[in-house]
């Protein structure tokens, strides 16, 4: 089946299997990683924020005595600000550090749901890392290509303008996360493509949820794994790969 369901179901299967023994390890590694890479983003800036505050407050001061209420406010004001900038950037900040390690996950998803690794699986972290900073270049481009006519219809067309926007991201979401599970088994970017698009709808539909699962704060913060583990079982059961002759003769 190629409908949006079949494809949005994944998603959710994806959210059962994060959790599983020999599954959960990569997805909590990354995520800390995340984290601290957030908390001491905000420490810094707090920093340099509180300095501009006392500044502020000790001119205030000698001008008007009962300004230094507003500090409060500006507290307050930040903290909202980091809030709402820590929600809606933490997906794109969690592919780009979490991409060494979820060749990883898909590889762990895949052992779990078949009892055999893909053949290509990650060796080291190095490796990996340098693999997926060339990965992520080359999905930055195809999506640079792909914004200019974008933008040029959301121009002359603006009522379509948010409903292209929206396939463009689910599309670009579907390639995103399975890059790793199809990667592992030595796929290049536009094999990638051309797979997906065999079942353009359904991958539409996973795409689509993780798009919409993005915008939900606190929980986007497992999207990113959850989908990599959705593109695996999907991977699994919807694009059924050929091992290599050598590795099949060496499990044989």
């Amino acid at each position: 089946m190629t409908n949006p369901v079949t494809g949005a179901g994944y998603f959710f299967t994806g959210l059962s299997l994060i959790f599983k023994p020999g599954i959960k390890r990569f997805v909590l590694i990354p995520f800390v990683i995340n984290i601290l890479v957030f908390v001491i983003m905000f420490a810094v800036l707090g920093s340099y924020f509180g300095g501009l505050v006392d500044q502020l407050m000790a001119y205030f001061q000698e001008q008007i005595s009962w300004f230094a209420w507003i500090s409060w406010l500006l507290w307050i004001i930040f903290f909202l600000l980091a809030a709402i900038v820590m929600f809606f950037s933490f997906s794109m900040v969690a592919n780009i550090i979490g991409a060494p390690f979820n060749s990883y996950l898909a590889a762990a998803v895949e052992e779990h749901l078949t009892g055999k690794r893909p053949p290509d699986s990650p060796d080291s972290v190095l490796h990996e890392a340098s693999k997926a900073i060339l990965g992520e270049v080359k999905k930055w481009l195809y999506y640079l290509i792909w914004m200019i006519p974008l933008l040029l219809v959301s121009f002359f067309i603006a009522p379509l303008a948010p409903v292209l926007w929206f396939l463009f991201g689910s599309w670009m979401y579907s390639i995103e996360y399975s890059d790793y599970p199809l990667g592992n088994y030595g796929l290049t970017f536009p094999e990638i493509r051309r797979k997906l698009s065999e079942k353009r709808f359904m991958s539409l539909g996973f795409g689509g949820t993780v798009t919409i699962a993005t915008l939900i704060p606190v929980f986007n913060f497992l999207v990113m794994p959850i989908s990599v583990a959705g593109a695996t079982a999907m991977r699994v059961r919807e694009y059924p790969m050929q091992l290599p002759e050598k590795v099949a003769s060496d499990e044989g």
